[in-house]
């Protein structure tokens, strides 16, 4: 029985609804799943609700952004209390972070002519975690573009004339935050980080997993993290980091997973105490 513990929804990045999402994990012969939306929780209950519907299990995880001087790393974190009021707070403040960056974006856009309407980009988002493929998709449908790659090639790529930078925490702010919350905190893709900060030095940091097994990763480089974390007593994950078709070299639902056990293993690991 295998599980897939990165997947995006509409409320981030991804391209299908969280029902769509766990139908689909059926379909593949999954037996869990983490919804693993970028800076938001929004996608989980309903995720989870589905997930009763069809006998899917269903874990809440989040993946927050975060800034060091090479650039910008991923914390995957599993078994967030989602009622935990510090951290939906952080949330709010990263949701409003994301519509101020969106309205910069699309007044730069506006700048060069091409019209884009807030409201619309909101709708695309599905009013979930707004990211730049929501611009890209409303920009497509004004007919600016012929795909979504243009307006990244062009526009909204890093670098670019309409890109704005949005903000995020440092490394400890976003392990701290999740442990603070009940939850296990797992480095994202570390095949990815271009030099640091290691995951020896982000264990220090409170860093309880890698994500071994993930579509960024060559067969060698999986099974280079999995002696790594073994070695320093850290939970194995893995995912296919899911969003949906329309997302170029992207692998499909369930194409990265893990054995089932690994939630025994995040659920032993998680640092709230539940009174069980």
């Amino acid at each position: 029985m295998r599980a897939d513990l990165h997947i995006h929804t509409t409320y981030s990045d991804g391209t299908k609804s969280p029902e769509e999402i766990v139908s689909l994990a059926k379909s593949v012969g999954l037996a869990a799943i983490a919804i693993t939306d970028h800076d938001t929780l929004e996608g989980v209950e309903p995720a989870i609700e589905a997930g009763r519907r069809q006998n899917l299990e269903v874990i809440p995880g989040i993946e927050l952004s975060a800034e060091c001087k090479s650039g910008e790393i991923h914390i995957l974190g599993y078994l967030i209390d989602l009622k935990q009021q510090e951290f939906l707070d952080k949330l709010s403040l990263f949701r409003q972070s994301r519509i101020d960056r969106m309205k910069k974006m699309i007044k730069k856009l506006r700048e060069l002519g091409l019209e884009v309407q807030f409201n619309r980009v909101l709708e695309i988002s599905g009013y979930g975690s707004l990211g730049r493929p929501h611009l890209a998709a409303a920009l497509l449908e004004t007919g600016a573009i012929k795909s979504t790659q243009e307006a990244f090639d062009r526009y909204i790529g890093e670098g670019k004339e309409a890109y704005v930078p949005r903000y995020k925490l440092n490394p400890d702010g976003a392990i701290k935050l999740i442990r603070d919350a009940g939850g296990v905190p797992v480095l994202a893709h570390p095949g990815m980080i271009e030099s640091t900060p290691t995951p020896e030095e982000l264990i220090v940091s409170g860093l309880a997993g890698l994500e071994a097994y993930h579509p960024a990763h060559s067969r060698e480089l999986s099974a280079y993290y999995v002696r790594l974390a073994r070695a320093k007593g850290l939970i194995i994950t893995g995912g296919s980091d899911y969003h949906g078709p329309g997302h170029p070299g992207r692998y499909g639902l369930g194409s990265f997973t893990v054995p089932r056990g690994v939630l025994s293993d995040l659920k032993k690991a998680c640092f709230l105490k539940k009174g069980t």
